[in-house]
């Protein structure tokens, strides 16, 4: 997701994208640490997503 989509969300919409991206970033650990996945850096591309809902919504906190 890209951080002009997440610029558009509310607040609400994006608290509740963080919880399914951390979700999906945590199933996708635990499937690559039983088995390795076909693309790893599926991983990455997760995790990276986390973080920017999270400064976002850290931004709009501040502000």
């Amino acid at each position: 997701m890209k951080q002009s989509e997440i610029k558009q969300l509310s607040t609400a919409e994006l608290q509740e994208k963080l919880s399914e991206s951390k979700k999906s970033y945590t199933d996708l650990k635990m499937a690559h640490t039983i088995s390795p996945l076909d693309n790893p850096i599926q991983l990455r591309d997760a995790r990276r997503t986390v973080a920017r809902v999270a400064t976002e919504l850290t931004k709009r906190d501040v502000q």
